[in-house]
């Protein structure tokens, strides 16, 4: 795969709008996606309860890392690198409605939009992923076919992501018929695209360089049988996730990666110990440091750390679904060593 350095993607311009089950197309201009994506954007995040800061590093901006290791992430004499990260955000652009409901008010597009521009407005090196399951779950995905996700992902300047099960939900061509909307990277090393139309849109894996430190993503997706049609998923073949795991971090190590970032959508844990999960895969593949997961929907107060591999950790993170949260991690580099972590996250919601 080629390496590639970190860029800004700019949102796509105004298209017409494709055709998503039975609905007729129409025509989003960018300056009306860019107003909408802006609304209430002034919203205030909050760190998520029992995360306050142990430390100054975010210039103003509350939240984690509530859990620390290592040399402590703040000290000037490192390279510090923020990892932003979502996971099945299920087409919820708005906020979850005032229903008196147990998610009532939290989320939005444009709030998150507002936290990840302050963060990476406080820090020199973010980097910002999803761990799939952009699709599916609200009338803009039934209308828009994924075009306005795209766009939003776009507009905050998201860098990679994953395949999740419910991207495939408008069948291989639907997704590849939205790709040119999404400015950022998907990556899938467990996800065989060559005999399908997503041949040569999902890599494996890439390489990107923050301040001469190099980071090595992949991806992982879970099996199909009993989530995904077979007809929805033409041509893509699912591989062992371990395997493919094992694989990419060799070739990864190969490059001169000093981080390895897994973008998983297996799921954190299941009652059967033999189905592959992030918890699974952490202790057959100690070599990855982090494990950014999806699918379970699962809201992790901390980050669950394993104490192996070259950097002497593995973490695994989720944080729930429909973007009510944004997990943050930050690895300390000395040269191209890592020397410390911090992990936390925030909520995303209305000022109090």
């Amino acid at each position: 795969m080629q390496d590639r350095k970190t860029t800004r993607s700019r949102a796509p311009g105004s298209g017409p709008v494709r055709k998503g089950r039975g609905v007729r197309a129409t025509r989003l201009t960018r300056r009306a996606f860019l107003v909408a994506l802006g609304a209430g954007g002034l919203a205030r995040p909050r760190p998520l309860a029992g995360m306050e800061p142990d430390y100054r590093h975010v210039n103003g901006v509350g939240g984690a890392p509530a859990q620390i290791s290592g040399r402590r992430v703040d000290d000037p004499a490192a390279t510090r690198l923020v990892i932003l990260h979502t996971n099945d955000t299920h087409s919820r652009i708005d906020p979850f409605p005032n229903d008196g409901g147990p998610f009532a008010g939290l989320g939005g597009a444009a709030r998150r939009a507002t936290l990840i521009r302050r963060i990476r407005e406080a820090n020199e090196h973010v980097l910002l992923v999803d761990s799939g399951d952009i699709f599916q779950g609200t009338p803009y995905f039934n209308f828009f076919g994924g075009e306005i996700e795209f766009r939003v992902m776009t507009a905050m300047g998201y860098d990679v992501a994953t395949l999740g099960n419910h991207d495939f939900d408008n069948g291989v061509d639907g997704l590849v018929a939205m790709l040119p909307e999404a400015g950022f990277e998907f990556v899938s090393a467990n996800y065989d695209v060559s005999a399908s139309a997503l041949a040569g849109h999902v890599p494996p894996w890439t390489v990107r360089d923050f301040g001469g430190v190099r980071v090595g993503i992949f991806g992982l997706g879970i099996a199909f049988e009993q989530l995904v049609l077979a007809s929805l998923h033409e041509g893509v073949r699912y591989a062992d996730p371990i395997a493919a795991a094992q694989l990419a971090c060799r070739e990864l190590r190969a490059r001169g990666c000093a981080l390895i970032v897994c973008l998983s959508h297996l799921g954190y844990r299941y009652a059967d110990p033999a189905r592959p999960s992030d918890r699974v895969l952490a202790r057959e593949v100690p070599e990855i440091d982090l494990i950014l997961g999806g699918h379970t929907h699962t809201f992790m107060e901390r980050a669950e750390v394993f104490e192996q591999g070259r950097t002497g950790f593995t973490l695994v993170n989720q944080v729930g679904w429909g973007g009510m949260r944004l997990g943050r991690i930050d690895v300390a580099f000395d040269g191209a060593e890592a020397v410390g972590w911090g992990a936390g996250g925030y909520e995303v919601a209305p000022s109090p």
